[in-house]
């Protein structure tokens, strides 16, 4: 069955945040009299929402205490929420692609497990207008990646059946959501993590490039 769909991850797939939180993170760590944390070591700790990143953050400073968390987290969110764009870009070729898919009649959407105004902020600042016909971070009520309520939620509301979506992430909780939901789960490795953890979920695909994307559309288009 031909695609119609392809929805992406938002952190590590469509746009580079490594940066920007480690940033925000450590600014509400610093805030608190813990330590900074190293960049490159946030690429393990997010993925799982604000909430499980704040966690992990203490816990990396030898914290489990909940008075703790329950000043980290507000600061990191509202820090965040104040310039989410900062120190973040798009993923080379990236708008390319989503223009050339859109083109293509794809219907194109977000998932994120960021909070959902944040997500929002984020699509809207940095991809053109109406690119997207859905854009979803956290909210309330919705269980967050891994769970695939969520998309099949999104898949439900762009009108196209499971077996019809592409779902790409970087990391092995978008594999297991897209493979929840039933979709054609695409892993890219220009982001967070890498190959081992995205074919250790059973990801279909692994690509190494935003043109791979292409390329793969092209090949499903001709059928």
């Amino acid at each position: 069955m031909a695609m119609k769909a392809y929805i992406f991850d938002l952190d590590g797939t469509l746009v580079d945040t490594l940066s920007s939180i480690a940033y925000y993170a450590n600014r509400a760590l610093e805030q608190y009299g813990f330590h900074a944390i190293e960049k490159d070591r946030y690429r393990y700790l997010v993925g799982n929402g604000a909430k499980k990143l704040v966690w992990r953050m203490l816990r990396e400073n030898g914290s489990d205490r909940q008075e703790d968390f329950d000043r980290v987290l507000p600061f990191y969110n509202q820090s965040y929420d104040a310039a989410p764009t900062y120190l973040a870009a798009p993923y080379p070729k990236i708008p390319e692609t989503l223009q050339k898919l859109k083109r293509q009649g794809m219907k194109l959407a977000v998932l994120s497990n960021k909070p959902h105004s944040t997500t929002c902020q984020i699509v809207g600042a940095l991809f053109p207008k109406d690119i997207f016909d859905a854009v979803y971070g956290q909210r309330e009520g919705i269980p967050l990646k891994p769970d695939p309520a969520a998309l099949s939620a999104v898949m439900q509301e762009l009108g196209v059946a499971p077996e019809e979506c592409v779902y790409c992430g970087d990391t092995g909780t978008d594999m297991q959501t897209g493979k929840g939901a039933g979709a054609f789960t695409v892993g890219v490795l220009w982001g967070f993590r890498g190959r081992t953890e995205l074919e250790e979920n059973h990801a279909d695909a692994v690509i190494a490039s935003a043109e791979e994307l292409l390329e793969f559309a092209d090949i499903n288009r001709k059928g």
